[in-house]
This record gives C-alpha cells, sequence and structure tokens, in this order.
C-alpha cells in the first residue's frame, strides 16, 4: 500500500499544533499587513490580527508561493509514495488551481482536491481524507471520492458590521450606512465555491434564527437520508460569551448532533470582520 501524505492550508482551521497531532502538514496562508508579509499561525497568531484589524491596518490575503508549495511536496516525496493536497476553495482564492497548475509536472504522485471547502468544512475533508487512506485509497481515489462529494456541505454567517463587506465591494458605501442605521444584518453563504447573499434581516436575533432555520432545512431537504453522517460546524470572529451562546442555540435546535467549534479562518475574517458568527453542515464522506 502506498504511503500517502495528506496537506491542508491554514484556511482549514487547523492549527500546525493539530497538524502534528493528526499527522499532516498545513501550509500557512501568508497576509500582508501595512505591507509586512506575515504567515498565519507561525508569524501571525489570531490575537495579532485582530489586533491589526481593529487598529485599521492595510491587511490583504494573498496565496502561499510557488517555490514554498513545490519545496514542501519535493521533500514529502522522499518519505512518501503520494500526496494528497486540499487547498481552500478555488472560489475563493487562487491558491487551488495555482497547487493543480504546479502538480501537473508530477506524474500523479500529486493530487489536489478542489472540493469547494474552507474552515471546518474543509476540516472534515481532511479527516475524510484520512480515513479514505486508512481503508487503503490511492491518492487518485482519495481526491474523485472527495471532489464527488464536494456540495455536502453547506455554511451560513451572519457579521457585526457591514464595515468590511464594503471595504470588499459585497455592499455599497450607501448600502452599508443604510443598513447600519436600521441595523441590518446579512446572512451569507457558501454553498460550494462562493461567498453569496442569502438573506438580510434586521437585528442579531433575527439573523441567527434565519440561519438555524436555513441549516434546518438544508438538513431536511439536502441532506435528507444522511442525518446519521453529518457534522455541525459553529465557527465564529466573536468573543467566548457569543460563542457559547450561538453554540448552545445550535445545540438545543439540533439536539444530539457532534457540532465542531473553531475561530473562521483569517482569510474569511478579512472579509466580514469581528464579531461575526457561522454555523455549518457536512457531511462525512462514504469509504467504499
Amino acid at each position: 500500500m502506498s504511503r500517502i501524505a495528506v496537506i491542508t492550508d491554514s484556511n482549514s482551521g487547523i492549527t500546525q499544533a493539530m497538524g502534528k497531532e493528526m499527522g499532516i502538514y498545513v501550509i500557512p496562508m501568508p497576509f500582508f499587513i501595512n505591507g509586512e508579509l506575515f504567515l498565519e499561525d507561525i508569524s501571525l497568531t489570531q490575537e495579532e490580527f485582530y489586533k491589526k484589524l481593529d487598529e485599521d491596518a492595510d491587511i490583504s490575503t494573498s496565496q502561499p508561493s510557488p517555490g514554498d508549495v513545490i519545496d514542501l511536496w519535493e521533500k514529502l516525496l522522499k518519505e512518501y509514495d503520494e500526496i494528497v493536497h486540499i487547498p481552500m476553495s478555488s472560489g475563493l482564492s487562487s491558491t487551488c488551481e495555482t497547487a493543480i497548475a504546479l502538480s501537473a509536472d508530477y506524474d500523479g504522485k500529486i493530487q489536489v482536491v478542489n472540493n469547494q471547502r474552507i474552515s471546518v468544512t474543509q476540516e472534515q475533508a481532511v479527516k475524510d481524507a484520512l480515513a479514505l487512506i486508512d481503508a487503503g485509497k490511492s491518492a487518485a481515489e482519495i481526491k474523485e471520492i472527495l471532489e464527488r462529494e464536494k456540495l455536502e456541505s453547506t455554511i451560513y454567517i451572519t457579521v457585526d458590521t457591514l464595515k468590511y463587506l464594503k471595504k470588499g465591494g459585497r455592499v455599497t458605501a450607501a448600502g452599508a450606512a443604510l443598513g447600519t442605521v436600521l441595523n441590518m444584518k446579512p446572512v451569507l453563504t457558501i454553498q460550494g465555491e462562493k461567498l453569496d447573499a442569502y438573506a438580510k434581516v434586521r437585528g442579531w436575533k433575527a439573523a441567527k434564527r434565519t440561519m438555524l432555520n436555513a441549516l434546518e432545512k438544508d438538513i431536511k431537504e439536502r441532506f435528507a437520508t444522511k442525518e446519521q453522517q453529518l457534522i455541525l460546524g459553529v465557527a465564529y470572529t466573536s468573543d467566548e460569551e457569543t460563542v457559547k451562546e450561538w453554540v448552545d442555540e445550535v445545540r438545543a435546535r439540533f439536539p444530539g448532533m457532534d457540532i465542531i467549534v473553531r475561530p473562521l479562518s483569517l482569510s474569511v475574517a478579512c472579509h466580514i470582520g469581528r464579531g461575526a458568527l457561522a454555523v455549518t453542515c457536512t457531511k462525512i464522506a462514504d469509504i467504499q
């Protein structure tokens, strides 16, 4: 049986320490803050990132350098026969497309998975890959299975401020100002490739209720008959007390279901700011 390494990036929410425990490799996502390069979870912590965000620093996301990616691949191929590389969704970054292009020179030894995941849904894809390795699947088979399952997840997010959506051009300045006055809260969704608008509601309670209702509808319709394979997730850029209350609400609506709680990746946080809450649902991949 081939020895297979699994690589992901820090957009999965998997820290360097968690990666070591899981036996995988995590590529840190790069950020430029006031022109200076930082690497997530290497030279940039969650706390440092939000401090810079609060200071209105000029923050932009980037993708790992091709040289760094290739260096990691070359290093791992001395120890492993194949690599399964699971980057963040191609709809949210060019990271995936770059890795696919680079992998063309490796005669199938490197399988880059484009399964449209980020945050806790991407973390589940990594866990699925490990389970598939244990089941004796090849890297190519794992890529095929994970990409076949790519739409078997859902994410709903609400934000505390429209400031960062305005910065990113997702709402106009006038729309952001009016939304702030009216206490409008957008609910956003990721149902595959991109971050899209789902609903606009007035107030925090309505936003949370909208997300829970949407998730319940997905579980009953999109994931009908698959309930036993579902993992829920809570992701956030909020304070601990707000997160605890949100987890309690999710647990009350979906009693008995497993819930993973993680900070949102910093690449997402760049575009939505502090104070955001998300709820996710992901189907565990079939191992056949």
